[in-house]
This record gives C-alpha cells, structure tokens and sequence, in this order.
C-alpha cells in the first residue's frame, strides 16, 4: 500500500470526518464538493473537530494544526483528483447522484486511481461499471465520529482485484481505524444491517403516533443500558440520511417508507432541524435532553 494523496469527495458531516482523520493521520488530503459554498461550510464544519480531537485524543494543538495544513479544498472535481492514489466518495446516498459522480470522476482520475464508496446502504457492485474500472473499486464505509467509533467496513465486489481489497484493509489501519473485511456484498454492510433496522423500527413508532422520541429512547437506554436511542443516533448520523434512505424505499413502492419520508421533510427538514449539525433535530444542542441524568429518572 503506497497511497500518499487521498481524495474525499462530499464533504458533509461524515466525508469531513474522514478527510480530518486521514490528514490527522499523515496523508495528503483533497477534499471536493460541487461548489465553493459546499467547500467554505466543510472547512468550518473540520475546524470544529480540531477541539474534539484534543479532548477526545489528547491531540496537542500543534498537531490539529498541522492536520488541517495537509488538507486543500476545490470545487474542480479534476483538480481535486489530479495526484489522488485513492478517492473515497461520500456523496448522498442517491442512486442517481453517485451514479453520475462516478462517471464524472472516471473522465479525470489518473489511470491508477482507486475508488472506494463511502455508501451506507448501496452496494459497490451498483456503481461498479460507472467507474470505467470495476477492478479498482470496492466499499470502505466507516461510522460516525470515526475518531472514537474507528471502524472501518471494507467490502469488495465480485470484480474486485484482491491485491486492492488488501491494499485498502491496509490504509484503514494506516489511518487510525480497525478494518473489518466483509467478502461478499451485503446491503447495510455489517454495522447498518443491524442499525438501519433498529432506526427504523424507532421512526416508525414515532410515525405512528406510538409515542414521542424521547420517551422511545428512554425506554431503549434504561431497558438495555445503551448509552443513546435511536432518536439521539440519528440526529448524529443526521435527519437528511435518514430521509434518503425512506425516501429510496418509498420509492420502491414502500408505502410506510413514502410516509416516513414525508413526515421526516415536513416536520424536521423543512424546518431546518437536521440534528447535531444544525443544532437541533430530534433533540436540542449541545446538551440535549437524554444527557441530563434526570431524563433516566422518568
């Protein structure tokens, strides 16, 4: 593995984290996004994590700095990709979107370029022949606040050159993470086909008017000890996902998904309430209610 320059394309909540962290961890990194309104947001949206790498890490501020000095910015798509040993997309989970990305990125990426996608819920086999090189391409999917939650799904395709699939195993350590091979492609990878579900299963309460999220979490938190419930990971994750992906099923002629979708736009999105990064969601931020040691209490 001889990856010096990486490429993150999308710099929303998780494709920022992922460009930090590889900087953080000595690599050269290009970050793209589709315009210079996209690319001031993700500049301010990384300098926000240089304090939760010196707490959370006890990272010096020396070398938060000197993190962020390995990382360039451009809205130029060719530019961004011009030296890149790996681009890593992590574009919106919309089939129509990273499907035209990838023929884009196939126009102006040097021949030896490898693509890994960052999608959550889509296989790489669905893109494989819109990268121009399916033998180069495979998933490398990681979790949110990848810092702390440092695993990293790396999931091949049929098509997939094994000396790349081990290459790749070989920069998630490199980059800080715990890789974790996946041999045959699943949908959901590992870690979303037990956590897409789980979320669901919350939303869908709260669609039904079963009861509000505060109460679904706490019932979750105190019944199995787990630190957050669904409502509180998904204004992590953030809510515009979460409508990706019931928008995607409604699409597919799943009813209740059409519906989840449609409440999740006009009560949330519309309103401006995307979770942690707008600083409301579900919840209120930066102290939401489920962190008060009363919320537990009843």
């Amino acid at each position: 593995m001889n990856y010096k320059n990486v490429t993150v394309a999308g710099s929303g909540v998780l494709g920022s984290q992922i460009a930090y962290q590889t900087a953080f961890k000595g690599f050269n990194v290009s970050v793209y996004d589709i315009s210079d309104e996209a690319i001031q947001a993700a500049q301010e949206r990384i300098q926000k994590l240089k304090p939760r790498y010196q707490k959370d890490l006890g990272a010096t501020e020396e070398e938060v700095n000197a993190a962020y000095e390995r990382m360039s910015f451009y809205s130029d798509l060719g530019e961004a990709v011009r030296n890149a040993d790996l681009v890593i997309e992590a574009v919106p989970e919309v089939v129509k979107i990273k499907t035209e990305f990838y023929h884009n990125l196939a126009k102006v990426a040097p021949e030896d370029t490898i693509f890994a996608t960052n999608s959550s819920t889509l296989l790489p086999s669905q893109f494989a022949e819109a990268t121009g090189r399916p033998e180069k391409f495979l998933a490398l999917h990681f979790a949110n606040e990848i810092w702390n939650n440092n695993t990293a799904e790396v999931m091949k395709h049929p098509g997939t050159n094994m000396d790349v699939f081990n290459d790749v195993i070989e920069f998630a350590k490199a980059i800080g993470m715990v890789p974790l091979p996946l041999h045959k492609e699943q949908p959901g990878y590992i870690l979303n086909s037990l956590l897409v579900p789980f979320l669901e299963a919350g939303q869908k309460l709260l669609l039904k008017g079963i009861a509000d999220p505060a109460t679904i979490d706490k019932t979750w938190m105190i019944a199995t000890g787990a630190p957050k419930g669904p409502f509180a990971i998904l204004d992590i994750v953030g809510i515009t996902t979460a409508y990706n992906i019931a928008y995607g099923k409604g699409e597919a002629g799943i009813e209740e998904s059409k519906q989840l979708a449609e409440m999740l736009k006009k009560e949330y999105i519309d309103k401006g309430k995307l979770g942690v990064a707008t600083g409301e969601g579900f919840y209120k931020y930066p102290n939401p209610a489920y962190e008060d040691p009363e919320f537990l209490k009843g």
